[in-house]
């Protein structure tokens, strides 16, 4: 007894040939769940329906049974079922097996913009990870060792591949948290649950099945869905669980061994769902505000600042609305103080507008972004977003007419109306390329005509001024002779030097040309 209790101390695997605790099999009807029929895509309704003609089982399982247990309408569906991936395959016309360490497959429904996937996954097997194969490294450094493996764990315990099909109890068992654990089946309108998910859902608890430091050794992604899931339900008073949440921070370290694009993915999952500012509070109180992704430390220690406050605030009203949105132009508004900062700086030193901007957006790009997944098509969207404020500054010529037909202008624009927002900029300036971009041509060219005169007014306003003296009484002038120069003193408000103005040569008296003496 002693020495199981150090064993979970220590975080070790349960002895070989322990039996695992799978749970109780319940069958929740719909009087008892209340789940609305309405709320449930007709698409996944028909994969499930596909898989049990064919005489498999299938399930609508995971988030969107939790939050159709919520009454809320889920973003996602995804289908669980005991046929494997090539089985599955075999059913649909438009279906591609994806995944490496979980192998799944995408059923496509439609195509471009409207198009639906259906994620559809087979019954994973409870595995003891005493007994998997351990290689050095993570996927990515040992991808040739981990060649052929069915289940194959680090050094860390992390579980790297695990392709061994099982039984729906089992399956239940690998999944994360209770009320991420539940399996609805469309046809009969029946809630299957292994771990209290229902209980866990109405008591609005967020519990991990199993040891949560034991599941997120497995799995260290599991600390970021933690977060994200604390902070989606944190609006209909879910809280995480005292033994969930405890290991968190000190289970933090095992994060270090994730690639980074996976955990770039993670942050963009964690900021672009709807709860962006949810989650940075999560990340604050579970003291995790640190450590998980060095691009996620900057946007947590610059959320109170203005500027990426505002964006963190308008990504979770466009998600709210179903708008798109891009991690570009929210990664650009968190970066824009270090592009502004590098530019600024250059500029000083002398050099030219645009390559000193190019020369300070390369640098951050260096410092914060680093190599990740995707990188160089984030990076171009954001380069155009930064690159396009200094031009909104010119409104004459053909210069806005090309802004306005450029892809990005939208973006570009956004960024704008955010920094005008923060006072970065002035109203009136967004303003003028709000109605450029939305009026006809002959207006157009009214409104730069306008905005150059109105420049030009401004170049007078700041020009230096110049007042002349006013002459002398004749009386009391002296007349110069000859060649001589009269010497103006400037005043003390014209600030100029001396002003010196030649006199017209008089000819002597009774000259040619000159005027009669009076008699």
């Amino acid at each position: 007894m002693i020495k199981t209790f150090i064993d979970k101390l220590l975080g070790k695997a349960a002895p070989r040939g322990a039996k695992p605790r799978f749970g109780k099999r319940e069958e929740v009807p719909a009087s008892v769940h209340g789940i609305d029929p309405a709320l449930v895509d007709r698409r996944a309704i028909d994969v499930v329906r596909t898989l049990q003609d064919e005489g498999y089982q299938a399930y609508i399982v995971g988030g969107a049974v939790r939050d159709l247990l919520l009454g809320l309408k889920p973003k996602d569906f995804d289908v669980a079922t005991d046929a494997t991936p090539e089985q599955v395959k075999g059913l649909f016309r438009r279906a591609f097996i994806i995944g490496k360490r979980f192998r799944i497959v995408h059923v496509v429904h439609g195509r471009g913009r409207e198009h639906e996937v259906i994620e559809v996954s087979t019954f994973r097997a409870y595995l003891d990870n005493a007994a998997a194969e351990a290689v050095s490294g993570n996927e990515k450094t040992s991808k040739a060792a981990l060649a052929g493996m069915q289940h194959a764990v680090d050094a860390s315990g992390r579980v790297l591949r695990d392709n061994v099909w099982g039984p729906q109890d089992e399956d239940a068992t690998r999944r994360d948290f209770t009320v991420n654990a539940m399996y609805y089946d469309p046809q009969t309108q029946i809630v299957v649950d292994f771990h209290k998910g229902i209980q866990d859902a109405k008591k609005k608890t967020l519990r991990m099945i199993g040891d949560a430091a034991a599941r997120y050794r497995e799995d260290p992604v599991r600390i970021i869905r933690a977060v994200r899931f604390a902070a989606k339900l944190s609006a209909l008073g879910f809280t995480l669980e005292a033994r969930t949440a405890k290991p968190l921070a000190e289970c933090k370290r095992l994060l270090q061994e994730v690639p980074q694009s996976r955990l770039f993915d993670e942050m963009l999952k964690l900021l672009q769902t709807g709860h962006a500012s949810a989650s940075i509070e999560q990340l604050q109180k579970l003291g995790l505000e640190r450590g998980i992704y060095p691009l996620l430390d900057v946007v947590v220690e610059r959320a109170g600042e203005p500027l990426v406050q505002a964006v963190l605030q308008d990504t979770d009203r466009r998600v709210g609305e179903g708008k798109a949105v891009a991690p570009s132009f929210l990664l650009a508004c968190v970066l824009w103080p270090d592009v502004k900062t590098g530019w600024e700086q250059r500029l000083a030193r002398g050099e030219h507008a645009f390559p000193a901007l190019q020369e300070a957006i390369d640098a951050v790009f260096e410092q914060r972004i680093g190599d990740v997944s995707g990188r160089g098509k984030l990076a171009a969207d954001m380069r155009e977003i930064w690159v396009m404020q200094p031009r909104f500054e010119k409104r004459s010529g053909s210069t806005p007419f090309g802004m306005v037909a450029h892809i990005r202008f939208r973006a570009g624009f956004d960024f704008l109306r955010l920094r005008a927002d923060v006072g970065e900029v002035g109203e009136g300036l967004v303003e003028w390329w709000q109605e450029f971009s939305i009026t006809d041509d002959a207006r157009r060219q009214d409104m730069i005509a306008q905005a150059r005169e109105e420049q030009r007014q401004q170049q007078r306003k700041a020009a230096p001024v110049v007042r002349r003296v006013p002459k002398a009484p004749a009386a009391a002038a002296p007349v110069p002779q000859g060649d001589e120069v009269e010497e103006v003193p400037a005043t003390a408000a014209d600030g100029a030097a001396p002003k010196k103005r030649r006199r017209r040569r008089r000819k002597p008296a009774g000259g040619e040309g000159s005027a009669a003496p009076e008699a």
